[in-house]
């Protein structure tokens, strides 16, 4: 079997990149290049299609995607029951948030490397709100994330650490202090709808914050929706408006002088952090593996 073609093509089904795939695995474009053109010489058609700025998947390079990552897991499977894998080799590919890389996984990784370092993983970073949907869609592997309100019966849930979740303004002289200077905001009946909020786009925050408005009845006055509790924490410190974030990514985020926590008549719920990933995937050895060694590096049963 040739994994390795496999594997280019699926690194190349992720990033969409000749040039990006070739770095990441050490390979020149044209050897990218090459491997998938004999993957579909094989196959009589295209699994890509190309032009001179972007490339996609089509509909067999789709099907092949999902053919591909099941034959790389069962070989792998194959491999250790037929006892001819002394050791884990591969990659995982890992999707989290910048401040999720540092406060959550340095951790897990380090540890991973010490019992796996043959094993690869391939990271990609962008707003926390995109792991389940990127595990959803076959991005990737693994993703940290907050736990959903409802979880997909696909999808299993590994939590690791809880995040309070917290209303923060700016500490600097501008009008959004003005606005809540010598308020009690813990008051039942303080007027949330005269502050300008920035909100999440989307995502488990943004749930847990819209209910938070509906349950009280309160229509608030959004400044902006953005994406990333980094980004948010930021517009809050440029006295923007409003804002709520993990304390996990305030304390992180070099900002924290320059915003403060916000007393609430009753806080929201804490964030559970975790990761998520397809139960289907679980089934691979060396996404088992990494799963396997966050719970242990965390203390949780898995």
């Amino acid at each position: 079997m040739d994994t390795r073609a496999l594997s280019v093509f699926l690194s190349v089904a992720d990033t969409l990149n000749f040039s990006r795939s070739g770095e990441m695995l050490h390979l020149s474009v044209s050897a990218v290049s090459r491997t998938v053109q004999r993957l579909e010489d094989e196959l009589g058609q295209p699994l890509l299609e190309r032009d001179n700025r972007s490339v996609r998947l089509t509909s067999a390079g789709r099907e092949f995607r999902e053919y591909a990552r099941r034959s790389l897991a069962e070989w792998q499977q194959l491999r250790r029951k037929l006892g001819t894998d002394a050791e884990l080799a591969g990659e995982v590919s890992l999707y989290c948030s910048v401040t999720a890389s540092y406060r959550v996984l340095a951790p897990i990784l380090e540890s991973f490397r010490q019992s796996h370092p043959a094993v690869e993983i391939m990271m990609h970073t962008g707003d926390q709100a995109d792991g389940i949907g990127r595990i959803l869609g076959g991005q990737d592997d693994i993703a940290v994330s907050g736990h959903p309100a409802q979880l997909a019966r696909r999808l299993d849930f590994l939590p690791l650490l809880e995040s309070p979740l917290e209303f923060c303004a700016p500490t600097a002289d501008c009008a959004v202090r003005d606005v809540i200077e010598g308020k009690n905001t813990a008051a039942p009946d303080f007027d949330w709808e005269a502050v300008p909020f920035i909100v999440p786009e989307r995502g488990v925050t943004k749930d847990i914050l819209d209910a938070w408005f509906r349950e009280r009845g309160i229509r608030p006055r959004i400044y902006a929706q953005v994406a990333g509790h980094e980004a948010i924490v930021a517009m809050v410190s440029l006295g923007l408006g409003v804002g709520i974030a993990p304390q996990l990514v305030i304390d992180a985020s070099g900002l924290s002088g320059s915003v403060s926590n916000i007393e609430v008549s009753e806080r929201l719920p804490p964030l559970s952090i975790g990761l998520c990933s397809l139960r289907r995937r679980l089934a691979s050895p060396l996404v088992k593996s990494l799963w396997d060694v966050a719970g242990q590096t965390y203390g949780v049963p898995v």
